[in-house]
């Protein structure tokens, strides 16, 4: 008689880095030790923090049915588009992340530690600069490269009575790198599966 195994939960937010379009990866996913990834990526990811609410991954393939006058059945199915999305609610609220947010643009300050003022400017229009982001799983079994994104969330922000706080909204789309690749997902010997 056949058994069910306890299934191999993914839980919790993971950890989301940051960094310019062509920054290089860990090569094949990175270093793995007792079935975790134990290295970091390079100092040019940028941890961005706490989100509201976690992070949402999305791919969504458009497939249509090819039809022929001589059949009421598809007689084959074909990909048209596909699109995924790495989307957040960033609560780390801060004028990088902000930046971040909008795709870039410039940050300037005036003054020092404590008189210091720190000025973002939105990026023009043409000049927005694309992302390549990171996530790893909380117990460091998994993790997805994302090459190259741009932002499209529309900056709608509440600045409301507490408990509610102010969020940064995000929706990283995906694009195709130099390698035509638009994601990777890595995981550990713990998340092979069957």
């Amino acid at each position: 008689m056949p058994t069910v195994t306890t299934p191999l939960l993914m839980m919790d937010p993971g950890y989301l880095y940051h960094a310019p379009a062509g920054t290089a990866f860990p090569a094949l996913g990175g270093t793995a030790v007792g079935s975790k990834f134990t290295d970091s990526p390079s100092v040019t990811f940028i941890e961005v923090g706490a989100t509201e609410d976690g992070h949402r991954f999305r791919y969504a393939p458009s497939i249509e049915a090819i039809t022929v006058a001589e059949f009421l059945d598809p007689v084959k199915w074909r990909t048209v588009s596909r699109e995924g999305s790495f989307a957040f609610n960033l609560a780390d609220y801060t004028l990088k992340n902000l930046q971040r947010g909008l795709n870039g643009g410039t940050l300037s300050s005036t003054g020092s530690a404590g008189t210091q003022v720190n000025r973002l400017t939105p990026p023009t229009l043409g000049n927005e600069t694309r992302s390549a982001l990171m996530w790893e799983s909380f117990d460091a079994t998994m993790r997805i490269f994302m090459y190259s994104t741009v932002n499209v969330a529309e900056m709608e922000m509440a600045f409301t009575k507490a408990p509610a706080i102010a969020v940064i909204p995000c929706e990283f789309r995906f694009e195709l790198d130099g390698s035509g690749n638009l994601f990777d997902v890595y995981g550990t010997s713990t998340r092979m599966g069957v």
